[in-house]
């Protein structure tokens, strides 16, 4: 008697847990949450419109830029955090600049297709008079979606020099997380 009660009240479970979970409340298909984006499901550009341009002939106060990413894939997904930027000099006394973060805190971004989202550079251009060795000629920038290993490589469209700061603490050139 005691086995065919088992048995009855076990299969009372399996029946009513496959019942629960088979058909959600609103009677639709439930939907999987995004995933993070990778870098092959994004393209990436700096923003070119007159009012997202940096100020690069002005050497008197910070500007900025805008690197946007897009969304190319056919699934939602999600961003959050800093992307990595690497910006590699014209002059040979240049090399590589690994640019600092800000301190702000990043936003979950969530990208359908075809959406976009951008981040800020914050640059601090100066005079060409300035000494070579206080100057980065920006050349190319290598950008990296967060929690990713490859990059996009976008050329500087928009001269200038900026004060060369690589190995300060806080730089006056530096990054905003995505979204901000």
């Amino acid at each position: 008697m005691k086995s065919k009660l088992t048995a009855l009240a076990l299969a009372a479970v399996v029946v009513a847990g496959t019942a629960a979970t088979a058909v959600p409340a609103s009677g639709a298909p439930a939907k999987a949450k995004p995933t993070r984006c990778h870098t092959a499901d994004m393209k990436a550009g700096f923003a070119m419109g007159d009012d997202a341009k940096p100020e690069m002939k002005q050497t008197k106060k910070q500007t900025q830029a805008y690197i946007w990413f897009t969304n190319k894939s056919k699934r939602t997904c999600t961003l959050s955090g800093f992307a990595g930027v690497d910006m590699i000099g014209a002059q040979k006394t240049d090399g590589t600049w690994s640019l600092a973060r800000s301190s702000k805190k990043p936003p979950k971004m969530t990208l359908d297709q075809g959406d976009a989202v951008d981040f800020s550079i914050k640059l601090l251009p100066v005079a060409k008079s300035t000494p070579q060795k206080e100057k980065f000629v920006p050349a190319k920038f290598l950008v990296t979606a967060p929690n990713e290993k490859e990059h996009f490589t976008l050329k500087w469209p928009f001269g200038g020099q900026l004060l060369k700061q690589d190995g300060a603490t806080h730089p006056a050139t530096y990054l905003n997380p995505i979204g901000l």
